[in-house]
């Protein structure tokens, strides 16, 4: 990838990406595309703790690592991760990646299932698929958005479903590296774009709409090698007639670069 640019829209990672790709002789360009915003409700938090001495949760599916932490803060702040960690004790608790476990690990909670590679949604739902559900009551740690495939499906199998807010996605404070982004694509001044999350799309699509360039973003961007981290990040570029020239596999970092590198050296 010697002197090739590389847009990244990855925001807490992405000088660790642009790190590996200037290491392969690429050209980072950071353009960091959401923010992760703090959205615990203190209040909602008690309520949940309320509810569940009197009808605990049989399931608890733990989807994102900064989301895992966040609760243990917020349940720090009000004094009551000692009842927390003695619910969780109690119920099956699911993670859907790797990330939840360094956060569950350091409070000593036992994982009772570990969703399967890549880490999707559908992965989730498999790993809970011999669980009993009818009747049982199943928390979700919601990440920066609702699942709504993962509440449906479960409650389709008869779960009564409820998700604790812990963050939400937004567009960065900063959005000048972004619109940087789509005036350097206008102008065929990018090799590739590496997204490693959905929402990057859709939140690169609401500032090409406000800008006016959202009917061209498409064209501009299948010119180009783009690299998908994943399933659920390839998926959403192609609701946005976006071509994935690559989904690393397995869906890391450096998988991901090596892929990267091939495919700009075609």
């Amino acid at each position: 990838m010697k002197s090739k640019v590389v847009a990244i829209l990855e925001t807490r990672t992405g000088a660790h990406l642009g790190e590996l790709i200037a290491r392969r002789g690429g050209i980072p360009m950071l353009a960091p595309a959401l923010e992760e915003v703090p959205d615990v409700d203190p209040d909602a938090v008690a309520a949940m703790l309320a509810q569940w001495r009197i009808a605990p949760f049989k399931i608890v599916i733990f989807q994102t690592g900064v989301g895992t932490r966040a609760l243990f803060q917020a349940t720090d702040a009000a004094g009551l991760t000692g009842e927390l960690l003695q619910w969780l004790a109690s119920s099956v608790v699911v993670v859907r990646g790797p990330k939840p476990v360094g956060e569950l690990n350091a409070r000593a909670v036992r994982i009772d299932i570990r969703a399967a590679t890549p880490f999707t949604t559908d992965t989730v739902l498999a790993a809970v698929s011999d669980i009993p559900v009818r009747g049982a009551r199943v928390l979700v740690q919601r990440y920066g958005t609702a699942n709504q495939q993962l509440r449906e499906s479960l409650e389709e199998r008869g779960a009564e479903v409820q998700e604790i807010a812990t963050y939400r996605w937004a567009l960065p404070a900063d959005t000048r590296p972004l619109n940087e982004l789509l005036q350097t694509l206008a102008s065929s001044g990018v090799d590739a774009v590496v997204f490693t999350s959905a929402v990057q799309i859709h939140n690169l699509y609401e500032l090409a709409q406000r800008a006016g360039q959202a009917p061209e973003l498409a064209g501009q961007l299948n010119r180009l090698v783009i690299a998908s981290i994943g399933p659920v990040c390839s998926r959403a570029l192609r609701e946005h007639g976006v071509n994935p020239t690559f989904e690393a596999s397995p869906p890391k970092l450096g998988p991901l670069v090596i892929a990267l590198d091939e495919a700009l050296s075609v």
